[in-house]
């Protein structure tokens, strides 16, 4: 089993207190890091990672002008499509690939979900498997029914195939925009089982999260986690410390209680892997070349135009002022009507796509 997460230096300690997890409790994992970074740097490595692989390395050309249009959580998302079919590539015998993020800490072995692999290419995790908190069912409806802080495959031609829709929609709609119906690479495997052979895996020791906490049935029994009947396999700490605080007092009975237990223990081990403040690290694609600071607007205006630029291009080599000009240059209003409809088809999918759209129009 190949395991990775995706992630910027600042949330190392968070993926080394992963890796910990992993390596006492699945022993037959491989875990590899895909860093968001310039460059590898000596203090990023760890006892617990197998590898640590540059997303840059991983992406091949125009990685500079894709990764300079998202704000750093966009990134480390952006990327997750790309390097499936990476290690997909890269370790043709391997039969299961499993994606989670630095935030969660695994208790037990994958005994359902090796099993699950076997039979299935494609499996999700839902954030809710029972009606009754209605803010987390809100919030799931905006940002996503599945949790993409976990996502598994196996090497079939079906997992590939869905790996490569994934990325491709990842590596050009990969945003925090819920207004648009996009929330990072999440929203988009809403449609997955629309389009794919998928198993929706509701095993409720599998990506426990804050979404579960409501009338969890979380109990402790001679020191064996159980959630309603089911072991516990991880847990994903998402919102860790403040978030979590709020819905344990929100949403836990009063006394003890085993996820505060948890809670306890994991934030012991989370912060002594940060003890050297690798936490501080500052993103080294937040910056141009020159060391100024990506101003957000740029960063936004750079990504509604980037068709206008050549694959090849790096804005990192600019700055502020002189993207700015350069985008006020191609700042003119497409025509309306069909033109301007096949001249977005143009620029966003290519002279194929508009054939076809122009086909189907002609022959409906």
């Amino acid at each position: 089993m190949i395991i990775f997460t995706s992630i910027c230096a600042n949330y190392l300690h968070k993926a080394r207190t992963l890796a910990k997890s992993i390596k006492e409790n699945i022993p037959d994992a491989t875990f590899i890091v895909c860093l968001l970074e310039n460059e590898h740097l000596p203090n990023f490595d760890y006892d617990g990672f197998d590898e640590i692989v540059l997303a840059k390395d991983a992406w091949g050309e125009g990685f500079d002008s894709f990764i300079f249009k998202h704000a750093i959580v966009e990134a480390s998302t952006a990327v997750k499509g790309h390097f499936f079919q990476y290690l997909q590539s890269r370790f043709p015998d391997n039969e299961m690939f499993l994606y989670l993020d630095p935030d969660i800490y695994v208790y037990s072995d994958f005994t359902e979900l090796k099993d699950v692999l076997k039979e299935h290419p494609i499996v999700l995790c839902p954030h809710l498997l029972q009606p009754g908190n209605i803010d987390m069912e809100i919030s799931s409806m905006a940002h996503g029914t599945f949790n993409l802080g976990f996502l598994a495959v196996d090497n079939s031609g079906e997992a590939r195939e869905f790996i490569s829709w994934w990325a491709d929609r990842l590596s050009r709609f990969c945003y925090d925009d819920i207004a648009r119906g996009i929330f990072t690479d999440q929203k988009w495997v809403d449609l997955a089982p629309c389009f794919f052979d998928t198993f929706i895996f509701k095993h409720r020791g599998y990506d426990f999260g804050t979404w579960s906490l409501l009338d969890s049935g979380m109990t402790n029994e001679n020191g064996e986690i159980f959630i309603k009947g089911h072991p516990l396999r991880f847990i994903h700490f998402s919102g860790f410390p403040g978030t979590i605080e709020m819905c344990m007092r929100n949403w836990l009975p009063e006394g003890p209680h085993p996820f505060r237990n948890l809670f306890e223990e994991y934030a012991q081990i989370h912060n002594a892997n940060n003890l050297d403040e690798i936490s501080k690290t500052t993103w080294s694609y937040d910056t141009y070349s020159s060391g100024e600071k990506i101003d957000n607007d740029v960063r936004i205006n750079y990504r509604e135009k980037i068709y206008h630029f050549p694959s090849d291009y790096n804005p990192f080599l600019l700055s502020n002022d002189e993207l700015r000009k350069t985008l006020a240059q191609i700042d003119r209003p497409e025509p309306a009507g069909y033109f301007g409809k096949a001249r977005r088809i143009l620029r966003d999918e290519g002279f194929s796509a508009l054939m076809q759209k122009t086909r189907r129009k002609l022959f409906r």
